[in-house]
């Protein structure tokens, strides 16, 4: 029954188009999270715009430009805005946008949402940062009271979007409510084995990508006793500090598109150290660049790895980046084929459309929003094809 339900699931994405996609719909999506950061959500944004607009869907962004915005303490190339209520209801507005989706939690994502609320308007929301495990390490606010702020905040939503199946079981428990699933997907063609360069370091080379800031763990990687190369890309507030304490470690900086995926290809092995990431895109840039995963069993490696063979998962981080050197490259870029951005945003517009058609009543009942199955039930994951819910139930199968 499971891998018929699998290949019924496979078939019915490779056919189906949403209603949406068959005439055209524009989304506004809210960001506080914007360009020149680099950053996953920047990024998932771009390719959502990209790809969305390949499907007849066209997505428009009401971001901190053109707003005046002041640096985040202890993490200045971060911006925020703070918009007034009559120029945030003039901008949507004069959008005009069949749908609102509210992709941050920010000044922008708050000014958005009450807009949505004194209008009587449905809207979408996305969890896409752990927010309290980033200001926990920055401040002694108790991260409990911060997810209880960010439970209220979702609330309003129509349809909570989250990455991966064990964000929505940990989230569920949290009491947040009305859970959709928003995969991720990878850019196959720009991210490949072939745009490998020689980086002439001593190999193993043992890579990390991503914003080097507390939250992202770096110096369980660095620290470790390993053989050959430790590279990190990236920039951040903790750069000079990492630098100083670790000076054989190659920093490169901050790399971008193909200059980006040349480097990654010439890994042995890319390292993700990160505890708090909620998907963590660049896992799959990784795989589809041939090069396999060393990270810790957490939510997002254990999503996008589980146990299939492209990666080792372990809590003895220096054991799951000495086991992945002898994992095979081909295994891993097969893997990454199977994520498109194009079916991510398949599922970003079916839980769109809901709220286009102002069908809330309905986006409440349907499948998405169902509550998250336990990890003993059965779970067939379609790589971005589930915009129901990741997990198939005994009663779902009956």
């Amino acid at each position: 029954m499971k891998w018929q339900l699998l290949s019924n699931a496979i078939r019915n994405c490779g056919s189906g188009r949403t209603a949406a996609e068959n005439g055209a719909m524009k989304v506004l999506v809210a960001t506080d999270a914007w360009r020149p950061q680099v950053n996953g959500v920047v990024r998932t944004l771009g390719a959502l715009a990209r790809a969305a607009g390949k499907l007849g869907v066209e997505i428009e962004f009401l971001s901190p430009e053109g707003f005046w915005t002041f640096p985040v303490p202890t993490y200045p190339g971060f911006r925020l805005a703070l918009p007034g209520r009559k120029s945030i209801a003039a901008r949507v507005e004069r959008a005009k946008p069949d749908a609102i989706h509210v992709a941050t939690e920010g000044p922008m994502g708050h000014a958005v949402r009450g807009y949505c609320i004194k209008a009587g308007r449905p809207f979408t929301t996305s969890y896409t940062t752990r927010f309290p495990e980033y200001i926990a390490a920055r401040s002694p606010i108790p991260q409990d009271w911060i997810y209880r702020a960010l439970q209220r905040f979702h609330a309003a939503a129509a349809v909570t979007m989250v990455a991966t199946p064990s964000l929505m079981n940990e989230l569920s428990g949290r009491g947040f409510a009305n859970l959709g699933m928003w995969t991720r997907g990878v850019d196959v063609d720009q991210f490949r084995p072939d745009r490998a360069i020689d980086l002439d370091f001593p190999r193993p080379i043992f890579m990390t990508v991503g914003r080097v800031a507390v939250e992202k763990n770096l110096p369980a990687f660095l620290s470790l006793d390993l053989p050959g190369s430790k590279v990190v890309i990236g920039a951040g507030p903790q750069q000079a500090e990492l630098k100083r304490r670790f000076p054989g470690t190659k920093f490169l900086g901050q790399l971008d598109n193909g200059i980006l995926a040349a480097h990654l290809a010439a890994a042995d092995v890319f390292v993700f150290p990160s505890l708090t990431d909620t998907f963590g895109i660049v896992q799959l840039e990784a795989l589809a660049s041939g090069v396999p995963i060393a990270a810790f069993p957490v939510t997002g490696p254990r999503d996008v790895i589980g146990n299939n063979p492209v990666g080792v998962l372990n809590e003895d981080l220096r054991a799951a980046c000495m086991q992945a050197l002898w994992i095979s490259r081909e295994a891993c870029r097969e893997f990454a084929l199977r994520y498109s951005w194009e079916n991510s945003a398949r599922q970003f517009i079916a839980h769109a459309h809901k709220v286009a058609a102002g069908a809330i009543g309905e986006a409440m009942a349907t499948p998405p929003l169902a509550q998250p199955a336990s990890d003993s039930e059965a779970q067939t994951l379609v790589p971005g094809c589930n915009a129901s819910p990741t997990r198939i139930t005994h009663e779902q199968s009956a």
